[in-house]
């Protein structure tokens, strides 16, 4: 059954206190259940605005949120600006999910990623209110499990960009030559050593890899076919992590579409994944 809904942007704060910069989709009529949607890399809260409303048009709260140094989260230049990748994790995915059960006390909460938004979830510290969680794209993102034409731009980005970029300018200035947003020095070096690493992320004995295995909750990812970093091996690599997911590879062609790609699912005509995941989540 739809609802109407309204979204509003608030302030929440990470676990240190730093405020992160997030919006709130609520239903007219609460079901009692919450989605928390983390972002990819270098993307921006509003760029799920569209799914998040969606997903409130059936009668879940949803939050969306900027990690530290990203869109609304980002308080000037990068310049100096001290921030990591596990940091996103640990502090800022940390503390949204916390706040979020003080707020609004649901009876059912899920956690959806998109690319890092899934990788890094693992690393919360304490999985057990997690009822389940969807993931797309969320894939190992060690260079040479990239698809077709992307080994070599990806091992560049991690050899010399990546690292080298924040060197010279303070931060990554990712905007100057594509559309993403800059990233924060600390972000972008350790995400160059995960990329130059077989196990990506999970060959960093720097994390608390070890929780990975007490998110017990049930996990439904996504792969698209025609994605050329979020390939099928990649998601794999990145799932095994995980001790209780349900796989899903999507062709295109069956949801009468061209490309979906690594961003594709966000767009209105991917709409009957959207579906999908509400009728998954539905049943859990």
């Amino acid at each position: 059954m739809m609802t109407t809904m309204t979204a509003d942007t608030i302030t929440i704060p990470a676990r240190d206190g730093y405020a992160l910069a997030a919006s709130v989709y609520r239903p007219d009529e609460d079901r009692g259940r919450l989605v928390v949607i983390s972002s990819a890399m270098a993307v921006k809260r509003d760029f799920y605005a569209r799914l998040a409303s969606h997903f409130a048009s059936v009668g879940h709260t949803v939050i969306t949120y900027d990690y530290r140094g990203i869109g609304g989260s980002r308080n000037g230049s990068l310049r100096g600006f001290d921030a990591t990748l596990s940091d996103w994790a640990l502090l800022d995915m940390q503390g949204v999910i916390e706040w979020s059960i003080r707020t609004y006390s649901p009876d059912r909460l899920f956690l959806f990623g998109h690319s890092a938004g899934g990788q890094l979830a693992g690393m919360i510290a304490d999985p057990t209110p997690v009822d389940a969680m969807v993931t797309v794209a969320s894939q190992s993102g060690y260079w040479k499990l990239q698809g077709k034409g992307q080994k070599a731009v990806v091992a560049f980005h991690s050899h010399v960009s990546l690292p080298g970029l924040p060197k010279l300018f303070g931060y990554m200035p990712w905007s100057r030559i594509s559309k993403a947003e800059d990233l924060p020095k600390g972000v972008s070096e350790e995400w160059a050593r995960w990329i130059r690493s077989p196990d990506y992320l999970l060959g960093d004995d720097s994390l608390p890899l070890d929780r990975y295995s007490r998110f017990v909750a049930p996990v439904l990812a996504y792969s698209l076919a025609d994605d050329t970093w979020g390939t099928r091996e990649a998601v794999n690599a990145m799932m095994s992590a995980y001790p209780n997911v349900e796989r899903r590879h999507v062709e295109p062609s069956e949801i009468g579409v061209e490309s979906i790609g690594h961003f594709g699912f966000f767009r209105p005509e991917a709409r009957p994944l959207w579906d999908d995941v509400v009728a998954w989540l539905d049943t859990h």
